[in-house]
């Protein structure tokens, strides 16, 4: 090819001719679709041997945490200074970040070289040259004396323990930082070799040169790899973008994980942005089958055999070395350059990867001049079938690096989709590195694989604008705004922490207030009423009969037939139907409500084929009633939404016995007025004798326990014992509670049906806990802690928040998850998983105060048996019923703690009910039958 025109002889079929050729030669280098899927899977079980505590020492892909727990929001703002370290030169920058709506980054920067010398020689004379250069430039800026935060851009595998951790603002005073990121740099690549700095950590020696200097001063806030700064950069434009990939000189890809899934670390709870570190992939022989002699031949004259043989496939520092080894293969092979070699083309690194991008130019006919170009600058002197050939070489190799980058996102892609349980995927791939954005093909083939790969993910790649500096400053920026809004966060919530002084407080005034509801003298007073129920025993075990029970307590009630069997066969069996209470009857009149429930029952009695029977009935009525007996029942006052007219100051057995005469179709020999928390206790005492003491923890809470006849000073008599129901939510109307409540009480309560009212049940109790929640995270938000500062209509919704969320969100393992399709429930369809993160654990501290106050309460209770019946030691159990107690996750645990801790001499045996209100009630009415004929004996 010695004429002066290099295309003379150029034609399609000679194009196609040579290409065949050089695929024939090279079809090993060429992989299928399958070989790329199954390439996938096995980097898919190297990122699981990675994540995995057991499996991560000994996996080649070491999927390090970097402690970057968030992408930004775009309300990050400051001034911060970026280091940009990873070739051989780099860079310094001054970043303004402007949010709160500007949006907008500023960037100064210079860039200094690192001379080979300094590459190759001391650790110490690496990092004085870095802080030299870095007191050049503050001077240069005029800032040596502004002590700025740094991020630290070091691409180079490192093994990180933090990043800085940051001290929470107070007022009026800027974030400080306590110095301490590390990061332990295991191995040098990209050519650097600085002694004693491999299994050190590089902020360490960074800081030792500075302080050599002595002339400034900074803070180190973060390390940060590059392929994070380029995720950083771009998730500052894009939400959706929580990928990075580098395809540059090296190849590396980092995104978010499920904190959960990283078993190196403890915690399991938000997001953590993980650097695969793939350019190991293989080091542990995974991709022994696709390498071919081409790939050991390279990995044997690099400076580091057997290590990084993934980036060795794919990156822009060996993709040229990898074209000019086939070059002088084929050329011995006879397939090129009529068998001849030069110096310069066996001479390592004589062909570019630059070169590449030249010859693979778009039009066919400018890259094979290119090629000529480049050939005979080798010393050769090329046919247009040898330029021809050697296009298609690298092709072949610039596309199996596209297509083998793509298997490994491929992965990463499906890692992440299935971790959101999401059917379709949308995500933004941050993208840097000079292959990826100098290569005429390389981001096409990628992209394009990519979505062959994994077609139910819808795909964005962003070519990241100065992703390592603007990247660097960018997590440094998103750590000060976690840290500002972290405090801001636990400032609010810890005024809905209580400590073991506050609990021990609750306990004392809990304590008064019952000795004043028991007395005569105090009881109208008295916030807590200590109700005498006419309850003078629990079972013995000797009771039995057919007895109906009337369960009524909400929205819904129950109709039972209960027959208790005593001696050897001691049994209860029940048989029941659910009805409904409509809301127009809930706030009715009192007759309607009490018609309605007088027709279920017939109901139910002409279900069970027992029309016209004469039972007598145990009506658990979970309202608050003032009796004089068992068989009367004084309405004080409704709660849960009940407005029925007519009703308070009455007797509700009056109001019951009168419609049942009005219909006349059965009778009721004996109605005893339960209520539901006796009814706990006496189902449990069934069970065990030693159970005195009755808890509901449902959507409303109550307690009873059995008092000494001689502090009931509301009945006549000294002997014995009778249940006392507490009434316990009313606990607080008096004020006892004004110094605990928070803001968030307050609205709850100035909201609700009776404001002023049953105020330590509205700090405890299912009906009011989701409201609370709802108060919070709309406090947060409007703050801008929360979704962005952005409030959906639902959430406004009072009720909207319901209180089984919060079990829901604390009970599974997958709870981010879990938190999301809640959200979304709430019109927050964009909320982010650090959003979910907060939002557990507001319902944490919510659910948490509501357990230690039962407890307190509970504390007072049995410390109050104890004292009654003068003992050092107290042995009881506790029928305990209620939805939040049985479904919340850690309420009991929490509430039993708290008891332990408040009444140590108390020892307290917790019994799940199994239908107090119902069986219970049955059971009370067997005991008060059973008593009365003693008595007529």
């Amino acid at each position: 090819m010695s004429t002066s025109n290099p295309l003379a002889n150029y034609s399609t079929e000679l194009h196609d001719d040579q290409a065949d050729k050089v695929d024939k030669y090279l079809h090993n280098l060429q992989l299928s679709d399958k070989t790329l899927m199954d390439v996938s899977l096995r980097f898919r079980r190297e990122m699981d041997k990675g994540l995995c505590r057991d499996t991560n020492p000994t996996a080649a892909v070491k999927m390090l945490p970097t402690f970057v727990r968030s992408t930004p929001d775009g309300t990050e703002q400051g001034e911060f200074l970026a280091l940009d370290l990873g070739g051989s030169n780099f860079r310094v920058l001054l970043v303004k970040v402007m949010g709160n709506g500007e949006q907008k980054v500023e960037m100064e920067s210079q860039i200094y070289d690192i001379p080979e010398h300094i590459m190759r020689g001391s650790g110490s004379e690496f990092f004085d040259h870095i802080a030299d250069c870095l007191a050049n430039y503050l001077d240069k800026m005029g800032m040596k004396d502004k002590k700025l935060p740094l991020g630290f851009t070091f691409s180079f595998p490192c093994q990180q323990t933090k990043l800085d951790e940051i001290t929470p603002p107070q007022p009026n005073i800027q974030p400080s930082l306590s110095l301490n990121p590390q990061a332990v740099l295991m191995s040098w690549t990209k050519g650097f070799r600085s002694s004693g700095v491999e299994g050190h950590d590089v902020v360490s020696l960074l800081r030792k040169s500075i302080k050599k200097r002595g002339d400034f001063d900074i803070d180190i806030v973060a390390v940060v790899n590059d392929t994070v700064g380029t995720m950083m950069t771009c998730g500052f434009d894009d939400r959706h973008c929580e990928v990075g990939l580098i395809v540059g000189t090296g190849t590396n890809a980092c995104y978010m994980e499920q904190m959960r899934n990283i078993g190196v670390l403890d915690g399991d709870e938000g997001r953590m942005c993980v650097n695969t570190e793939w350019g190991a992939f293989g080091d542990d022989g995974a991709l022994e089958d696709l390498r071919t002699d081409i790939d050991r031949e390279l990995d044997a004259g690099s400076f580091n055999p057997g290590k990084q043989l993934f980036e060795k496939m794919i990156s822009g520092m060996y993709m040229g070395e990898l074209v000019r080894l086939i070059l002088v293969k084929m050329a011995r092979s006879q397939l090129l350059f009529q068998g001849k070699t030069t110096s310069e083309l066996l001479t390592t690194g004589h062909f570019s990867t630059s070169h590449i991008y030249a010859i693979e130019n778009d039009k066919d006919e400018e890259g094979i001049a290119s090629a000529e170009k480049i050939l005979r600058s080798l010393g050769l002197d090329p046919s247009v079938e040898d330029c021809i050939a050697t296009r298609r070489v690298c092709q072949i190799v610039s596309t199996r690096a596209a297509h083998l980058c793509a298997s490994s996102l491929a992965s990463v892609l499906r890692q992440i989709r299935d971790n959101k349980a999401a059917e379709k995927l949308r995500v933004t791939i941050g993208v840097d590195g000079s292959v990826y954005k100098n290569h005429p093909e390389f981001s096409r083939r990628l992209n394009k694989m990519v979505r062959r790969l994994v077609p139910d993910c819808d795909v964005r790649f962003l070519q990241s604008q100065d992703g390592s500096g603007k990247g660097a400053a960018m997590v440094t920026a998103v750590a000060f705004r976690l840290a500002n809004q972290k405090a801001e966060r636990q400032r609010i919530l810890d005024t809905l922490r209580l400590s073991r002084e506050q609990l021990l407080e609750v306990k004392r005034r809990f304590s008064e207030e019952m000795t004043r509801g028991l007395s005569k003298q105090t009881h109208q007073q008295a916030s807590i009423k200590m109700l005498p129920t006419y309850v003078r025993s629990t079972p013995d075990g000797s009771e039995h009969g057919d007895f109906l029970a009337l369960d009524l307590g909400g929205s819904s009630f129950r109709v039972l037939l209960v027959r208790v069997r005593s001696g050897t066969k001691r049994s209860v069996d029940m048989q029941q139907k659910i009805y409904s209470i409509p809301q127009e009857i809930m706030q009715g009149t009192g007759e309607e409500l009490f018609n309605h429930i007088v027709d279920c029952m017939a109901d139910f009695l002409e279900y069970m084929g027992m029309k016209g029977a004469s039972l007598p009935l145990g009506f658990t009525f979970s309202f608050p009633c003032d009796q004089t007996k068992l068989d009367e029942g004084i309405l004080l006052k409704w709660t849960k939404g009940f407005k029925a007219s007519g009703c308070e100051g009455k007797d509700v057995v009056a109001l019951l016995k009168e419609a049942v005469r009005s219909r006349g179709e059965f009778d009721l020999n004996f109605v005893a007025v339960v209520n539901d928390t006796v009814g706990t206790m006496m189902t449990c005492g069934y069970e065990d004798p030693k159970c005195e003491v009755g808890l509901i923890v449902g959507t409303g809470t109550n307690a009873c326990y059995m008092e000494e006849m001689h502090n009931v000073e509301l009945v006549e008599g000294d002997n014995g014992r009778m249940c006392v129901n507490v009434e316990w939510g009313a606990f607080g109307e008096n004020g006892e509670l004004e110094e605990f409540c928070t803001e968030f009480d307050r609205l709850v309560d100035a909201c609700s049906n009776y404001p002023g009212k049953q105020r330590y049940e509205k700090m405890i109790s299912g009906m009011y806990l989701g409201e609370i929640v709802r108060n919070v995270l709309l406090d947060f938000t409007a703050k801008g802690l929360l979704f962005r500062g952005k409030v959906s209509e639902r959430l406004k919704t009072r009720g909207i928040f319901e209180t089984k969320f919060l079990s829901q969100i604390e009970s599974d393992r997958l709870a981010m998850r879990q938190v999301r399709s809640i959200l979304q429930h709430l019109g927050l369809t964009g909320s982010t998983c650090d959003d979910s993160v907060l939002v557990k654990e507001v319902c944490s501290v919510v659910a948490r105060r509501a357990a230690q106050l039962s407890g307190a309460g509970l504390a007072a209770v049995v410390d109050k048996i104890r004292q009654n019946r003068n003992l050092n030691q107290l042995s009881i159990t506790v029928g305990v019923d209620g939805t939040l107690y049985k479904t919340h996750p850690h309420f009991s645990a929490i509430m039993q703690e708290t008891l332990r801790d408040l009444a140590p001499q108390c020892e307290v045996t917790f019994l799940k009910s199994e239908d107090g209100s119902g069986k219970g009630a049955a059971l009370i009415t067997a005991v008060a039958c059973r008593v009365k004929n003693e008595g007529q004996q």
